[in-house]
């Protein structure tokens, strides 16, 4: 559980980092304080975080695809 919560807190800043290098440079507090006034796609202020579960989905099914093929071929 502890090794879930390590990635997705990586998701997440690599997200956050990534979409908003140039606010995170010059005026990261006053782009968070922004947050509750944030529009993205209509998700609103909770979007870095169902962006970022978005993407852990995707990762946790990848994972478990590759874990699946590597057990059928120790078969």
């Amino acid at each position: 559980m502890k090794k879930e919560l390590y990635i997705f807190i990586g998701i997440f800043l690599f997200l956050a980092i990534g979409m908003h290098f140039k606010e995170w440079v010059s005026h990261p507090i006053s782009h968070i304080a922004a947050l509750p006034a944030a529009g993205a796609y209509g998700v609103g202020a909770i979007h870095p975080l169902v962006f970022t579960l978005a993407v852990y989905i995707i990762f946790v099914l990848f994972r478990s695809i590759y874990k699946g093929i590597k057990k059928l071929a120790s078969k």
